[in-house]
């Protein structure tokens, strides 16, 4: 693989949280690379080392050991100015728990990122609005999250992901809290931002239904990646996975 189509690269990443005198070993030496404009999904059972893999690879947690590039960049290497340009710039995040600010409206919630990145109050106004039509909700701009579904929050959630345009969409179990119906819909929206914009779509899940839109499937185990496969290499069936 060239590193002009490489957009995240890790080498040999291992995490380690201390309590005491208890260590715990999250990641062993995760070693992989991720395409730009891939859609990939992130398998394993719970304590399996899924979120702090994802945390790890979204900047947002530094690893114990090892090296993870953003387009041939260490972010364990920058400062927390550089790092939270990184994270401001080219990494959206979609939290299971939506993290919206209750006081804001819709609108309001998907501009902050803007406002932050410096963008003028205007152009933040009218880009909020785009984005908030791209997800369904224009007519609800005005709401606050209470005033929301659940299926609506994580709308507006990826709607303020989207406002710097990023070129990574992290998704942290996304479906986990949604209907069935709620969670298609949701799903089939990251795959129009994949194959229409290009956006690399990496998502932490415990839903199968992901597995169908992937390009690729890491499985964690035990903080290591046990196996990685395409999907075109899979069989799946109404209940069923083949391999599994």
């Amino acid at each position: 693989m060239s590193r002009s189509t490489t957009i995240i690269r890790t080498r040999a990443v291992t995490k380690h949280y201390r309590k005491g005198e208890v260590v715990t070993q999250a990641l062993r030496g995760v070693t992989c690379e991720i395409r730009r404009g891939e859609f990939i999904s992130v398998m394993g059972p719970s304590g399996s080392g899924k979120s702090t893999f994802f945390n790890v690879i979204g900047a947002l947690s530094t690893p114990t050991a090892g090296r993870v590039l953003i387009d041939e960049v260490d972010v364990a290497q920058l400062s927390n100015d550089e790092l939270a340009y990184v994270r401001c710039k080219k990494i959206g995040y979609v939290f299971q728990s939506y993290n919206l600010v209750t006081a804001m409206t819709a609108l309001e919630n998907v501009m902050t990122p803007m406002l932050f990145a410096g963008v003028i109050p205007d152009e933040a106004r009218t880009r909020g609005m785009k984005l908030l039509g791209r997800v369904g909700l224009a007519e609800k701009w005005f709401h606050q999250p209470k005033q929301l579904s659940g299926g609506q929050q994580q709308r507006v959630a990826i709607a303020r992901a989207l406002a710097n345009r990023p070129r990574i969409l992290l998704c942290d179990e996304l479906t986990a809290n949604l209907d069935l119906q709620t969670g298609e819909a949701i799903i089939q929206l990251l795959v129009e931002l994949n194959k229409q914009d290009g956006v690399t779509i990496i998502c932490a899940t415990h839903d199968y239904r992901m597995l169908d839109k992937s390009d690729r499937i890491f499985w964690i185990r035990d903080g290591v990646i046990d196996r990685i496969e395409n999907r075109a290499d899979l069989k799946i069936s109404t209940g069923t996975i083949g391999g599994l």
